[in-house]
């Protein structure tokens, strides 16, 4: 069920346009100080994990790792996405209770 919940809260963050995808728009957007929380697929390959997880460290993003890239994708009405970046802090509070109550 929390799962579920997430993936919706994912689809209506990328229909207010809130949500970047991708691995090197997500690391552009954590560089700039943009990205308020990153979504990581669990079947990403280890450098995009590795290259993500380091730049949510050292810019101290939370992160977590959720779903496989089709799982992403489908929560937000694209392809297979490996990474997603919520760039509304609303959004990204809601997610990160959901996704630590989890």
């Amino acid at each position: 069920m929390t799962n579920q919940a997430i993936f919706n809260l994912l689809g209506i963050a990328a229909r207010a346009r809130k949500v970047i995808s991708g691995e090197e728009l997500v690391v552009r957007e954590i560089r700039n100080g943009n990205a308020k929380i990153v979504l990581l697929a669990n079947d990403a390959s280890k450098n995009s994990s590795k290259k993500i997880q380091d730049k949510c460290t050292y810019y101290n993003v939370e992160y977590h790792v959720i779903g496989d890239r089709y799982d992403l994708g489908h929560a937000t009405g694209k392809e297979a996405r490996v990474a997603l970046a919520i760039t509304d802090q609303g959004f990204a509070s809601k997610l990160s209770s959901l996704l630590n109550e989890k």
